[in-house]
């Protein structure tokens, strides 16, 4: 005999749940035992004041900046390592042999060239995000780090955001299960974009914003997605030119995953992630991407944990600590550019989505400007 469905059939109603310790999890931006290379911060724009500060907070040893305008290595130098030297020489800077780390932060089509002249100088790279403008290239890249016996990581800075980087290690070690969805809400005022070089990125959302959250999800599902479907549009009342409105659904092998962007909300804003798995979830939620507060629940019960840290600049000591302690170690970074492809095949793939309406198998396009011209014939 079937049973009369209830209350609870229907999730009207909450169990209690008791209350636990929080797993300890190794969340924290990673440190080597003894490894302190001299680094060259290349590009001393807009970002590069979160690297710097981050690099200071952390104890690296930040030998050189250098700039293609002499005067803003300068004034970063000063600003945060007085003992650096200042350069606008990245040619000469390539010979030195004391420099084994390069941090190079300027915007992407300049920034090719300069990482494959480093790889070729023997160099270990960081390269600011988003990595490249097209898959292949980056391949390419990866293939020839390796074949110089370099390491080439991504400064995919949201990894080491304490509730980022929490989840993602709840994921890692069985915690939960394996992964059935995952659901990012992001709800603020993008707008600062206006009158800024960024106005210029027709595609900002997906391309330069988005891609954290792209790269989160890799980081917890890997290269499993199957398909992306994805729109954008113009907020209504918003100034800046780019659509700041843009969300996008994720398939993948025994789940899915939405991410949406409000990038025009004046007031009250709020950022929120929920993981679902086969053995228990992971929430979290904020005001802002800088406090999060962070649940896991599972059969055991609930827990909060007291997460210490913030994505600015946790995040950076975390890209960069990650790479020196994959050249400790000898082996490839969790923030490394091969993996980084699979969060840029996604990208590009809802940049495609959005443009022509159709549904996108991630990895199909190949590059930002083929995304971006899809649907025009």
């Amino acid at each position: 005999m079937t049973e009369t469905p209830s209350e609870d059939s229907y999730a009207l109603a909450v169990k209690a749940v008791e209350r636990i310790a929080a797993p300890d999890l190794d969340y924290r931006p990673p440190r080597t035992r003894t490894y302190s290379p001299k680094i060259a911060l290349v590009g001393a724009g807009g970002i590069s004041f979160a690297h710097l500060n981050a690099y200071r907070k952390a104890g690296y040893d930040v030998a050189v900046i250098c700039n293609r305008t002499l005067s803003r290595a300068v004034s970063r130098r000063d600003e945060f390592f007085p003992l650096a030297e200042a350069t606008d020489d990245f040619t000469a800077l390539l010979n030195r042999g004391d420099i084994e780390v390069f941090d190079i932060t300027t915007h992407p089509k300049e920034r090719e060239a300069m990482i494959e002249q480093a790889l070729n100088a023997g160099k270990h790279v960081l390269s600011q995000k988003p990595f490249v403008l097209d898959l292949d290239t980056g391949g390419r890249l990866a293939e020839l780090a390796n074949a110089k016996g370099v390491k080439l990581a991504v400064n995919q800075n949201g990894r080491w955001a304490p509730h980022f980087a929490y989840m993602r290690e709840a994921v890692r070690t069985g915690l939960i299960g394996e992964v059935m969805s995952c659901h990012v809400g992001v709800h603020w005022n993008h707008g600062w974009i206006k009158g800024t070089p960024f106005e210029a990125i027709d595609d900002l959302v997906f391309y330069d914003f988005a891609i954290h959250w792209f790269d989160f999800l890799a980081s917890i599902i890997g290269d499993r997605a199957t398909s992306v479907y994805a729109t954008r549009a113009r907020a209504a009342g918003q100034e800046a030119g780019p659509p700041l409105l843009a969300q996008s659904l994720v398939a993948f092998d025994g789940g899915q995953a939405s991410l949406v962007f409000d990038g025009a909300a004046p007031f009250g804003p709020q950022d929120r992630t929920y993981i679902a798995g086969t053995k228990g979830s992971l929430f979290s939620i904020g005001p802002n991407l800088g406090q999060q507060t962070v649940e896991i629940t599972t059969g055991a019960g609930v827990a909060t944990p007291m997460l210490e840290g913030t994505w600015f600049n946790d995040g950076f000591h975390g890209a960069m600590g990650e790479l020196l302690c994959a050249i400790e170690d000898r082996r490839e970074p969790l923030n490394g550019a091969r993996g980084n492809l699979v969060s840029l095949g996604m990208a590009f793939a809802a940049i495609a989505s959005a443009h022509s309406g159709v549904a996108v198998r991630p990895g199909s396009v190949r590059s930002l400007a083929s995304a971006q011209q899809a649907g025009s014939h």
